[in-house]
């Protein structure tokens, strides 16, 4: 028994320093047209070992039940033949990817709030999803890529029909061979019911961590303890790994105290609110064995024009934040 206890020991040991290989991600943005090597190297030279690819269907409005996807209209990027050339050009470079196929609301209206009226739109929903999440599915089997997204903040559409969650993941896994995740809002986590079916527990990060205006470091290292408690918590009910499917913060005001606003009305550029709100989330989460890593919010392929000193959004291209992922992606 003696010996057993021990042998458990070791291999336990070396489970854990298996893990401390962080999937050091960016969201990679699906643009008009084709990219290529040189849009891919500014991505490995800040030590990225994964990009999520992001094919999008398109919804009406919170009460339709019907998703359009792979149409002419939609940017080559957002498209199956778009996902092919991606993923093709981003593995020159020798990075793994996540297949992460997302839903558009119409003028850009939150999917969590995705919810039908009756039982028969329902339905129709559910049959929607089902050929737009299974269509992506088969493309990464074909495609091997390692981990696929099965969904992104759809809370009430969750809550309302979880049986029907259970049997796509069912059904994804009777397709797909690679690793699941889903990307649950910073809020919606603690109450997904299907994270024991999954691989990776996954959260787009966009926990308040600070109501001051240019956040210090030591504010958002404050702000993260009661979150850090919950996330904990929930690995420790599930055993599987916490993976950030998004992360990252405006280069704002108040860049902590919401980090999920997107609206166009923040226009005050703050860089140090994103480097110090950045480097607090690193701090708190890069060390720790549960933490698989996560994916920037985000990357665009036009390196060059992208992001800079006058820009208020999130993506961290060349603003300070740029260099400090690279320091902690090393």
């Amino acid at each position: 028994m003696k010996h057993f206890k021990l042998l458990f020991f070791v291999c336990l040991c070396c489970s854990c320093n298996a893990q401390t290989q962080k999937i050091n991600g960016v969201s990679f943005v699906a643009s008009r047209a084709k990219i290529t090597t040189a849009h891919v190297k500014p991505v490995t030279a800040i030590n990225v070992n994964y990009a999520a690819v992001m094919p999008f269907g398109f919804i009406r409005d919170l009460k339709h039940p019907e998703i359009v996807y792979n149409t002419q209209r939609q940017w080559f990027g957002e498209t199956a033949q778009g996902v092919k050339q991606y993923v093709a050009e981003l593995r020159k470079q020798h990075l793994k990817i996540m297949l992460k196929p997302q839903i558009w609301v119409w003028r850009g209206e939150f999917t969590g709030f995705i919810e039908m009226q009756n039982e028969t739109d329902w339905k129709q929903l559910e049959d929607s999803y089902s050929k737009f999440i299974l269509d992506y599915a088969m493309l990464g089997q074909q495609l091997n890529v390692d981990i696929l997204c099965i969904g992104t903040e759809l809370e009430r559409f969750i809550a309302n029909r979880p049986a029907y969650w259970f049997d796509l993941i069912k059904k994804i896994k009777a397709i797909y061979n690679g690793k699941l995740t889903y990307a649950a809002n910073w809020d919606e986590f603690k109450r997904t019911p299907f994270w024991g079916a999954l691989d990776f527990v996954g959260i787009d990060a966009y926990f308040p961590v600070s109501n001051s205006k240019t956040p210090t470091l030591e504010e958002c290292l404050k702000g993260w303890k009661p979150h850090l408690i919950s996330i904990k918590k929930n690995f420790e009910n599930y055993g599987k790994p916490i993976l950030f499917t998004e992360f990252g913060y405006r280069s704002v005001d108040f860049a902590g105290k919401e980090p999920w606003r997107s609206d166009r009305s923040m226009t005050e550029v703050n860089l140090k609110a994103q480097y110090n709100a950045t480097e607090a989330l690193f701090e708190t989460f890069w060390k720790e064995e549960w933490f698989a890593g996560g994916f920037v919010w985000k990357w665009f392929h036009n390196h060059e024009t992208a992001g800079g000193e006058n820009n208020s959004r999130f993506t961290p291209q060349n603003k300070p934040t740029e260099a400090l992922i690279k320091k902690y992606y090393d």
